[in-house]
């Protein structure tokens, strides 16, 4: 254990359920959706360590893409612990239902619209935080998705388009009225990227403006920023995405500090080797050989980065062409170290 201390004031609240519409979410810490990142493996494996809740992949609502692979990929909620969330991004408000519809047949319990991916292939087809460029479409989108379905719509959105033009007290409010169930926000500009400090008064803002659950995301990266940005902003759930990416563990270091008020050691080289193991075997078996190894190789990067000779490592491992090779030169790395 590290730096025992006594627990900070209100820090319980992360263990506390959420309910969104009735939906009962096991505590207050949530998986941001990440485009390549936060599959059906990454999210069983984020809850397994005590993330409350794990929203997937977004999917273009473009009936076109449906049959596409990689979608019926993002699709896929098999083994998950419920409730179920699934993202869905457009500028179309038909098309943007009938996704809604689709997501929902296919067993979604909840259904968030992206509003906040920087991307610029998304931005160019005016979806993600490109629309927020556009009040008056964001409304309309909002309605009709929430018309569409009979499951809560929840919200994933910025600050704003641009720094100087935050309107996210305006977009909230509208979200709110058009029956959005609980509204999700970075603390960053589409302008900002993933660039400089993720802002919270405006989140804060926003929390004391409407009733509706508000999460905050953007840079929560250890257990003592979980707490503090929850309590700064009085946000009802903390969501954390790229710190996540190769320390799934984060969410059990949280509940673990907001529980006792004190650190938990790093998982040892021991641990880590079994956690990356079964995140592999989850992610063949998933994707099949082909696209299973390649991508494998981004999460045993972020697994490995800091480990002694992981540069030489990692090189070595990018030319790996079967899972087999793959698994074999990560458990022999692993163990030279343990």
């Amino acid at each position: 254990m590290q730096n025992p201390q006594k627990p900070l004031e209100n820090q319980h609240i992360l263990l506390q359920p959420l309910y969104i519409k009735g939906l009962e979410i096991k505590n207050r810490l949530w998986v941001a959706p990440m485009a390549g990142v936060t599959d059906n493996p990454f999210r069983r494996l984020c809850k397994s360590f005590g993330a409350g809740h794990a929203v997937s992949e977004m999917i273009i609502a473009d009936t076109a893409l449906y049959a596409r692979k990689k979608s019926l990929y993002r699709a896929n909620f098999d083994g998950e612990i419920a409730p179920i969330s699934a993202q869905i991004a457009g500028a179309e408000p038909d098309k943007l239902a009938e996704a809604a519809r689709f997501q929902v047949a296919n067993g979604a319990q909840i259904v968030d619209i992206n509003m906040g991916c920087p991307a610029k292939k998304v931005c160019k087809k005016l979806a993600g935080s490109a629309l927020l460029q556009d009040v008056g479409l964001v409304k309309q989108l909002l309605e009709t998705a929430v018309d569409a379905v009979d499951v809560p719509v929840t919200l994933k959105t910025r600050l704003g388009f641009a720094n100087g033009q935050e309107n996210i007290l305006q977009v909230a409010r509208i979200a709110e009225e058009a029956g959005i169930a609980a509204i999700a926000i970075h603390g960053r500009t589409r302008e900002d990227f993933y660039t400089g400090q993720a802002r919270y008064d405006l989140i804060r803002q926003v929390k004391q403006s409407i009733s509706i659950p508000v999460i905050v995301n953007g840079d929560i990266d250890s257990p003592e920023k979980a707490v503090a940005v929850q309590q700064a902003t009085g946000a009802d759930a903390v969501m954390i995405g790229r710190a996540a990416q190769g320390r799934p563990w984060l969410f059990r270091d949280i509940v673990h500090y907001a529980k006792m008020g004190e650190l938990l050691d790093a998982p040892s080289v021991t641990e880590l080797r079994d956690i990356v193991l079964t995140h592999l075997q989850e992610l063949y078996q998933f994707y099949g050989e082909y696209s299973g190894c390649r991508i494998a190789r981004k999460h045993i990067a972020w697994y490995t980065g800091g480990l002694p000779n992981s540069n030489a490592f990692r090189d070595a491992m990018y030319a790996c062409e079967t899972t087999a090779e793959q698994y074999r030169a990560v458990d022999e790395f692993l163990g030279r170290i343990d």
